[in-house]
């Protein structure tokens, strides 16, 4: 099977795919060897590494590159293309589509823009056709802003509900923590739906009752790596103990020797 099959595959599964975030291919080789069966890319982590700003649309060239990089590994990938770096659909689905030249399986679409706007329910479900028409193969994960950033919440279902019509192979809803809701929300969608993971919200067990087949670590990994970074270097400076488990030179420089899959 392709990579890409075995991506939409897994969202069929008996138990939630767990879909770690990472942000180079350090992070993603590291997840890989984990025994991680896909990993997803976190566009705050993508465009922090280049000192760009998240969610503006400014890191194509930045999101292209992790791509080719990520592409050599074994295991699917999905990629966050924000909401696809251009408003017009052709321009989008050519953009996904060169990733799936690239070897990509999924990505992520979200409507949220820029300025904390909502896109327009049928030019997104305009760019989410053209991404099929443009990739039929490759995973269409349609991102919902509603609850993300706390905007016409009650569009939600119908946002959705438009995008799975215009092809989405799965719809993520960022913010939904309720459990009544998700269930809902589970029960009215026709396509595998995904939640974020969050410390306060409700537990894998209980999302995977609930019926949400994907469960996305977003950007708390790369934040994680930051805060523990800058810890360990207080630690060295102050003269405390580290008691890390950390990774030594020889396995993390032996993650760039994996063979590329032929």
């Amino acid at each position: 099977m392709t990579k890409t099959t075995i991506f939409h595959a897994l969202h069929h599964a008996e138990r939630p795919l767990i879909l770690p975030n990472a942000w180079d291919f350090g992070s993603a080789a590291l997840l890989a060897a984990a025994g991680f069966p896909a990993i997803g890319t976190t566009s705050l982590g993508v465009a922090v590494a280049a000192g760009l700003p998240d969610g503006t649309g400014v890191t194509r060239a930045e999101t292209r590159t992790v791509a080719t990089r990520l592409a050599r590994l074994e295991v699917p990938v999905t990629v966050d293309v924000e909401g696809g770096f251009s408003e017009d659909p052709a321009e989008v689905a050519e953009f996904v589509g060169q990733l799936a030249e690239l070897g990509i399986a999924g990505v992520n679409l979200e409507d949220g823009r820029g300025d904390s706007t909502l896109a327009e329910p049928g030019h997104q479900a305009e760019l989410i056709a053209a991404i099929k028409a443009r990739a039929p193969e490759v995973f269409v994960n349609a991102r919902v802003d509603t609850y993300w950033l706390k905007r016409d919440q009650d569009s939600t279902l119908a946002r959705a509900q438009r995008y799975a019509a215009a092809g989405a192979d799965g719809l993520f809803v960022p913010g939904m923590t309720g459990t009544t809701e998700i269930g809902k929300f589970v029960a009215a969608v026709p396509v595998p739906v995904n939640m974020l993971f969050q410390a306060t919200g409700p537990s894998i067990a209980t999302l995977a009752d609930l019926g949400v087949r994907r469960v996305s670590t977003g950007s708390l990994l790369y934040r994680a790596a930051l805060g523990a970074a800058v810890e360990i270097a207080d630690a060295v400076r102050e003269g405390r103990p580290i008691t890390a488990d950390i990774a030594n030179y020889r396995q993390i420089s032996a993650l760039t020797e994996a063979p590329a899959e032929q």
